[in-house]
């Protein structure tokens, strides 16, 4: 990937494609890596160079990149309805199958489920839902949302504003008013010298309410966590964390929103990520492994206190004033629909459970003979890698030297593909993934290691006083 050829496919993407969450100025430098086929868990490139995709693309192709059956259920599904909507009483068949089949699934008692087409709307919906909540309830002025430092929501304005990541406000002007965010929990970074865990965690509840009480608590919605932050490092909160937090939110009557769009569907080690961490949420935003993304859907399950706010604030007849063109689009609930049933036919979660400890033990040990991995964490098939200057101390890397950069540069080289967050290595594999491709994947994990291990080493900036590069 350098300097495109005139002509080629990757100078005419150059000249006609907006790239997401992709330097402008660099990409017309280097040009695109075009992917041309997946194969399982691999993908292949336009040269033909395999690689396995530890990612699942964007955390998302949970059943790999060709399953056959997801591609069956669309083409039938193509050929009864290509399209209907979800306004004014109608409905595709399949959606309300879908619907059951999601309620039937949920943590949420007596949920109902609306859809839309990506996570974005689905967090997006669940901030309107909870204003609606309150208004309903003689509460207009609660509308203020709290999210966290380093969590990811969505894109669009509000969801882009509820994100705790400065690269989704820097360039428009976010978050809006009303917009506001704590503590991440994280305990490797976030926690004080000699703080144990129990004290980190009361801390950062306590700094919660106080957040709460300075604000007015009559103007506070709701609060809206991911189970485990996904790309602000994959962050999993220390045991007894959400519990405390939820005392704090339930004070104050506000609403608890799950982003489970990453977490969800076996991610974790359970069905929703609020069940690994004992999270028990209002409303929660569902969408990547809800069809593997072979189609664009996402839904959010409401429990019953949100539909009879619902009901009250339409009862004198007027109409529910949200929606989306496609919300329910039927070849998506046939997708979704057989994504379900592979999920419970492979045993997803227990599945999930053995690969997941396998490649985190794995890469535990890997971590063990290591002078730059500070921890691995994570739950089930989401694991984060923090590569870090000293171990002992915590002390991170410069950032100038882009470590997890280098690595990601250096893992694509070796035909794996990760995600880089800062300096933290994220893995999110395919939930098809097997012990045979684990190991795979520990062995490129392991040499790229050596290989960054080596570059750091040698830099300038990593060269102590009086000590000679090798």
């Amino acid at each position: 990937m350098s300097n495109p050829k005139p002509n080629s496919a990757e100078a005419r993407d150059v000249l006609f494609h907006l790239h997401s969450q992709t330097n402008p100025g660099l990409h017309a430098e280097i040009g695109p890596l075009i992917m041309e086929r997946g194969e399982g868990v691999y993908v292949f490139d336009s040269h033909g160079k395999r690689y396995l995709e530890a990612m699942a693309g964007l955390w998302c192709t949970s059943l790999g990149f060709s399953e056959a059956r997801l591609k069956a259920a669309a083409a039938a599904a193509y050929d009864k309805f290509g399209f209907y909507h979800s306004f004014n009483h109608k409905t595709p068949d399949l959606a309300i199958d879908l619907a059951e089949q999601l309620v039937a699934l949920s943590p949420i008692p007596d949920a109902q489920a609306y859809f839309a087409t990506s996570g974005s709307e689905a967090t997006e919906t669940m901030v309107k839902l909870a204003w609606v909540y309150h208004a309903a309830r003689g509460r207009p002025a609660k509308r203020k949302i709290i999210a966290r430092d380093r969590g990811f929501h969505g894109s669009t304005i509000v969801a882009a504003s509820m994100c705790g990541l400065p690269r989704m406000h820097r360039e428009y002007g976010l978050p809006l008013p009303g917009f506001l965010h704590t503590h991440c929990p994280d305990a490797y970074r976030v926690s004080l010298p000699g703080e144990t865990e129990e004290a980190f965690t009361d801390r950062l509840a306590a700094d919660l309410e106080a957040m709460i009480l300075a604000e007015g608590p009559d103007t506070v919605a709701a609060f809206i966590a991911e189970p485990i932050n996904a790309g602000g490092g994959i962050i999993v909160p220390p045991r007894g964390y959400f519990a405390k937090i939820e005392a704090v939110l339930r004070r104050h009557d506000i609403l608890i929103l799950a982003d489970e769009v990453v977490c969800g569907f076996g991610r974790t080690g359970n069905w929703f990520g609020c069940q690994t961490v004992g999270m028990q949420p209002d409303m929660m935003a569902l969408a990547k492994g809800l069809s593997s993304s072979y189609f664009p859907i996402s839904a959010v399950l409401l429990g019953r206190p949100i539909r009879d706010a619902l009901a009250e604030m339409n009862k004198a007849g007027e109409l529910f004033g949200h929606g989306f063109t496609n919300s329910g689009h039927p070849v998506g609930a046939a997708v979704a629909l057989e994504t379900l049933r592979i999920y419970h036919e492979m045993d997803v979660v227990s599945h999930v459970r053995e690969m997941g400890a396998r490649l985190k033990a794995g890469l535990e040990a890997i971590a063990a003979r290591s002078d730059i991995v500070g921890q691995v964490r994570g739950e089930g098939l989401m694991i984060g890698v923090e590569l870090v200057a000293d171990p002992l101390t915590r002390a991170a890397f410069e950032p100038a030297l882009k470590v997890g950069a280098m690595f990601d540069a250096q893992a694509l080289q070796n035909g794996l593909i990760i995600r880089a967050m800062g300096d933290t290595i994220g893995f999110c594999p395919p939930l098809i993934i097997n012990a045979a491709e684990i190991d795979e994947t520990l062995d490129l994990f392991a040499r790229t290691l050596r290989t960054v291990e080596a570059q750091v080493q040698t830099h300038p900036s990593q060269i102590r006083p009086g000590q000679a590069a090798e």
